[in-house]
């Protein structure tokens, strides 16, 4: 294991389908598509902040101390994050880290941002206060290992904090996304009609408290790591 200071290696790829989960990319499947789409999320950064950045700032501003951002992609929640906070965003795709670096590196309370496999995180047990994660779980070729490992680096106590979105609770939003959802996942490597709140249940996370948003599409999950 390593210190959050340290720039870990990236782990192996692994092909293994998550149980019960009808689309899963490779690790390498899902590197590829974000190394395609970097420049796009970063240039759309504007677009995201407006349309979610209420939600991740209600959200996020329950962090405390030093915060791990799992899949931080190109570093929005940086900017919603309380300034008392320290910062260490880690994800699978090096393009998307190099615009987030670009943008938010300069800033004195990000400790870094690094390669990293999030089903395999490079950090000991309880090394964080708070663990923060933004509409990654829908990409994670295994997301209930993924959770796991983001409890096991929150600290006792901790909060794991999670935006996502998911299938809605409206009857035709939902039917949509079922009809798209094969052809959005080729596209994104993105399950969008998954149900996040059933992945958190399958981890070990407790939650805390939960809310939805947007005809049920969007999720904000607070939960804290599985004592024992």
């Amino acid at each position: 294991m390593v210190d959050a200071e340290a720039t870990p290696m990236p782990s192996a790829t692994t092909e293994a389908d998550p149980p019960g989960r009808e689309r899963s990319d490779t690790l390498a499947d899902v590197r590829e598509t974000y190394a395609e789409q970097a420049d796009r999320f970063d240039r759309m950064q504007w677009l995201n902040r407006r349309l979610t950045g209420g939600f991740r700032r209600r959200l996020f501003a329950r962090a405390r101390g030093r915060v791990l951002d799992v899949a931080c992609g190109t570093g929005l929640n940086v900017q919603f994050l309380p300034k008392a906070t320290t910062y260490v965003g880690v994800d699978l795709s090096p393009e998307m880290l190099a615009n987030a670096s670009e943008r938010f590196g300069g800033l004195d309370r990000v400790v870094g941002f690094h390669e990293m496999d999030a089903q395999t995180l490079a950090f000991d047990d309880d090394t964080f206060d708070t663990v923060i994660s933004a509409l990654s779980t829908c990409t994670f070729p295994e997301p209930v290992t993924a959770l796991n490992e983001m409890s096991r680096v929150c600290k006792p106590g901790g909060r794991v904090l999670l935006f996502e979105h998911g299938r809605s609770s409206v009857g035709p939003v939902a039917r949509f996304q079922e009809w798209r959802a094969d052809a959005h996942y080729a596209k994104h490597s993105c399950r969008w009609d998954q149900d996040p709140l059933a992945l958190v249940g399958d981890a070990d996370l407790s939650v805390v408290d939960a809310s939805t948003a947007l005809l049920g599409v969007l999720t904000a999950i607070e939960a804290e790591p599985e004592q024992g």
